[in-house]
């Protein structure tokens, strides 16, 4: 949860890093606060707990489908979460193409930037590529530290298993003559035990890329919360529907990627799906705070969106074609040898999700 505050901290002080430089000149009309009349805050406060529903809905519902009870492949359940897996994939593309990617390049374009953010137009494509080369340098550092760590384990069961030997050797003769004869069998099979590190190393790989997932998600969810908390009344019934749909389906392609981490046990998964579940709502929160002091258009708030969706938008691209597509669909000889009929359900199910999260780009 450290994390969680740590990004809340980080995006309200990137709200608020350029008060001064706004104080030093007067702003254009289009950079003036909208006031918003007659605030409604009941319903302000009812979409919070709206997003909350939804949101928990969608990330929890393929947790609790996969954990609920045994299932075999080829079932109606295993066949849904594999759809769900798919359309989440389809889901986060989408999100980062339609609904960060633009906006971002857009805020960079804002006239109510200054000069110097304005002297070049592809600040958006330069953060994006940033958190790109940062998650591999991440990823690549993390699964060292876990080879490492795996080396060392197998370098002391080694030692362990020699002393054991030596010791049973010493018994008498006849055991040595069994152990002598039983040992190769016992190394090889105890040397299948420890090359089982190479799995364990792609089961981390694939935690970590969740993990990423997850932050570039969070991010994203904050500034949602805060926009739709300071949207005005005309516009904010069509932006909230939108963003119940929005968080369902990233609640899907989270939930489902959760699954994928196989972790024993409720308390991480539940954690992960929680954390998740509430970030727009604090959002939303911090947005009815600071409603009466807030300017979207301020060069803070836009530049603070800007950098925070393009960003963003470098997390979940980078996982989606990385970790998501390529793991998943090209180097995954199960997929590929799989019937024609299940690798066309998985393509429909990934184009579907990226159709609707695209589709709900005009409203959100």
């Amino acid at each position: 949860m450290s994390s969680s505050y740590l990004i809340i901290f980080l995006t309200i002080c990137l709200f608020s890093f350029t008060k001064a430089q706004e104080a030093a000149a007067p702003e254009a009309n289009e950079c003036a606060a909208e006031e918003i009349l007659d605030y409604n805050m009941p319903m302000r406060v009812g979409s919070l707990f709206i997003i909350l529903v939804t949101s928990a809905l969608g990330v929890f519902t393929p947790i609790i489908m996969h954990r609920i009870s045994p299932y075999g492949k080829g079932s109606i359940r295993e066949w849904l979460l594999t759809m769900g897996k798919f359309f989440g994939t389809g889901v986060i593309l989408a999100t980062a193409f339609v609904h960060m990617l633009p906006e971002a390049l857009e805020n960079f374009d804002s006239p109510c930037l200054s000069a110097g953010w304005q002297t070049y137009g592809a600040f958006g494509g330069v953060f994006c590529m940033i958190s790109s080369f940062a998650l591999q340098l991440l990823e690549l550092a993390a699964v060292s530290n876990i080879e490492r760590i795996h080396k060392r384990n197998s370098e002391q069961n080694i030692s362990l298993d020699i002393e054991k030997q030596r010791s049973d050797s010493s018994l008498d003769s006849e055991s040595t003559d069994i152990t002598a004869r039983n040992s190769p069998v016992e190394r090889c099979h105890e040397g299948h035990v420890h090359s089982a590190g190479l799995f364990e190393d792609a089961e981390a790989f694939q935690h970590i890329g969740t993990l990423i997932l997850e932050l570039g998600i969070v991010m994203h969810s904050i500034i949602v919360g805060i926009t739709l908390a300071n949207t005005g009344n005309d516009e904010f019934i069509t932006l909230l529907i939108a963003l119940v749909f929005h968080q369902f389906f990233e609640g899907v392609a989270l939930g489902t990627r959760i699954n994928d981490m196989n972790i024993a046990g409720w308390r991480k998964p539940a954690l992960m799906g929680s954390i998740f579940m509430i970030m727009t709502p604090i959002g939303v929160a911090i947005g009815i705070g600071i409603h009466s002091s807030f300017n979207a258009n301020s060069s803070s708030s836009i530049l603070a969106s800007a950098i925070l969706d393009s960003l963003s938008a470098g997390i979940l691209l980078y996982n989606a074609y990385i970790s998501l597509m390529s793991q998943e669909i090209n180097q995954n000889p199960d997929f590929r040898n799989s019937p024609f009929i299940r690798k066309f359900v998985c393509f429909i199910s990934m184009y579907c999700g990226a159709g609707l999260m695209s589709l709900l780009g005009k409203w959100a």
